[in-house]
């Protein structure tokens, strides 16, 4: 009985150092924006400087990935799903999600947000979450139950919960995401692994919502063409830019592929000039997460150039495509927000009228590229409070993940057959 009571402590510390770790990898990544951001304000000595900056500190985070951390590149979530195949040995999956692959993920993706590269910290935080609590292992007994599925799964789904202080999103992204390939054992101890995860994250952040609150009104049918017109354009664009991430990964017989397999850090740098110039023609709103933009659209107080939608779809690919690690989880609500403004502006509306539009977006966009509407729709729905949309936003998901699937299949699920093969059966 003893036993029983420490292993349940062990748990329960380890999902504190979980959300301890995505408060410090939080800090860290808004830290690195925030000095990117005064390297742009220097004038226009500083914006220019970036066109210098940016490919250089991308070529670095991608010498310090290939030497030291090959399996951290990419979001991190193919990593977790490829380490939950129960066909690998341990040395393969320590190789993947692993305590000390956590801390290299995080270093290396805030050293791309300093490079300004538009990515996301939320996906890595998933790797992060399970290379944390499949650490508790070692600690636990025999009896307690739990393999190192079970703590992979409970460590992400705390991740993803804290990063997006979304606690219901945490549990369905398990459900939906992580445990598809068999059924999950020890579900309280996810549900408990986020709430200490969690609550380690309030502490620190508070309990407020990722983007505030929505300023909805009611509901009318007057939304309902454009409303149409946001879930199939972001199911659309988001399956196109699934279906590049994919093929970027994997490579092509093309002369870009070509190139970037034979020459990989002239190719990086190419990527990031072109992410600098991107960033130069917006006045910076695509480098980074893209989090304060999307904020400003939803408080209807943003003023962007027409092209920012496109130029942030085109900034975040090629971020991805340079191999240097991050995520596509904030970028995705960025362009899908971009989308909603867009469609918005051209049904004539503005301001306060817009936000639903843009809400749809950014949850049809998210479940297009992820490929989990129902987890694109909890996470949206908590991190804005807008629970007044709260069919409309379900109706998107599933609309605009059906129409992605016309183009390309799970992302996460084939760049995860990408990674480390299983071993021969004998």
């Amino acid at each position: 009985m003893g036993r029983h009571w420490v292993d349940r402590a062990v748990m329960l510390g380890f999902a504190v150092l979980t959300g301890a770790a995505v408060v410090g990898f939080t800090l860290l990544a808004e830290g690195a924006i925030q000095a990117f951001r005064a390297i742009e304000s220097w004038g226009s000595a500083g914006r220019y400087l970036v066109l210098l900056w940016t490919p250089l500190l991308t070529v670095g985070v991608l010498w310090c990935t290939r030497r030291y951390a090959p399996a951290a590149a990419g979001s991190g979530i193919p990593q977790v799903l490829r380490a939950l195949d129960d066909g690998l040995d341990h040395a393969r999956r320590n190789a993947l999600v692993s305590l000390r692959m956590s801390f290299q993920k995080i270093a290396l993706v805030c050293g791309g947000l300093l490079a300004g590269l538009s990515i996301g910290r939320e996906g890595p935080t998933v790797q992060v979450g399970a290379g944390v609590m499949s650490a508790a292992q070692r600690w636990l007994s025999p009896r307690a139950g739990l393999d190192a599925h079970d703590l992979m799964v409970a460590g992400a789904a705390a991740g993803i919960a804290a990063a997006f202080n979304t606690p219901l999103g945490g549990i369905v992204f398990a459900l939906e995401q992580l445990t598809r390939r068999r059924g999950l054992s020890h579900s309280t101890w996810v549900i408990a692994a986020i709430v200490m995860a969690g609550m380690v994250s309030v502490a620190v952040f508070g309990n407020e919502t990722y983007f505030g609150r929505l300023r909805v009104q009611q509901m009318s049918w007057s939304l309902w063409w454009p409303g149409l017109c946001v879930a199939v354009c972001t199911g659309l664009a988001g399956g196109l830019f699934a279906r590049l991430i994919v093929v970027s990964a994997r490579g092509l017989p093309d002369r870009f592929s070509q190139w970037r397999a034979t020459y990989p850090y002239r190719f990086a740098a190419g990527c990031g000039l072109a992410v600098a110039l991107i960033g130069l023609v917006t006045g910076g709103a695509t480098a980074g997460a893209g989090y304060l933009t999307t904020r400003q659209l939803l408080e209807g107080q943003s003023d962007l150039p027409g092209v920012y939608t496109l130029l942030k779809f085109c900034a975040t690919w090629l971020s991805a495509w340079s191999g240097v690690p991050g995520g596509v989880f904030a970028p995705s609500l960025a362009i899908g927000a971009g989308i909603g403004n867009d469609i918005a502006w051209l049904s004539g509306m503005s301001g306060e009228a817009a936000i639903p539009l843009i809400a749809l977006g950014m949850v049809g966009f998210l479940a297009a590229t992820t490929g989990g509407p129902i987890t694109a729709f909890i996470i949206v729905m908590e991190m804005v409070s807008g629970h007044a949309m709260v069919l409309s936003l379900m109706a998107c998901a599933l609309l605009s993940s059906a129409f992605s699937r016309l183009i390309t299949r799970s992302m996460y699920d084939e760049l995860a057959a990408l990674l480390l093969p299983t071993p021969p059966r004998r």
